[in-house]
């Protein structure tokens, strides 16, 4: 598994978004795919990235309740949080490149 990015579940999920520092968080499971190929690049972004945004990933398969509430009906999704609140959601594999586009808004 990645070495940058961090593990949440149902239980720590909400305190994990309820912080001022942007929290992108990667909703995969084991099975996907496309979930497979987002990990290097979610790793290599969290690690560039660190200090100013923290990646998270949440196995749907594992934590039913999160992405239920989110709404979540496709992985991978990527939903970035931002003092407990949804500032932007993704789904689909991206580059590296595509995701530090969509996030410049909220990451330096």
């Amino acid at each position: 598994m990645a070495e940058n990015t961090v593990t949440t579940n149902d239980r720590s999920f909400s305190d994990l978004i309820g912080g001022e520092t942007p929290v992108l968080v990667d909703f995969w499971a084991e099975w996907c795919g496309p979930c497979k190929m987002m990990e290097r690049p979610l790793d290599e972004l969290a690690g560039e990235k660190a200090g100013q945004l923290t990646v998270a990933k949440l196995n749907v398969d594992d934590n039913p309740e999160t992405a239920m509430t989110y709404e979540v009906m496709s992985i991978p999704t990527m939903i970035l949080f931002q003092g407990g609140q949804e500032k932007k959601r993704f789904v689909g594999a991206r580059s590296k490149g595509q995701l530090e586009t969509e996030l410049s808004d909220y990451i330096g």
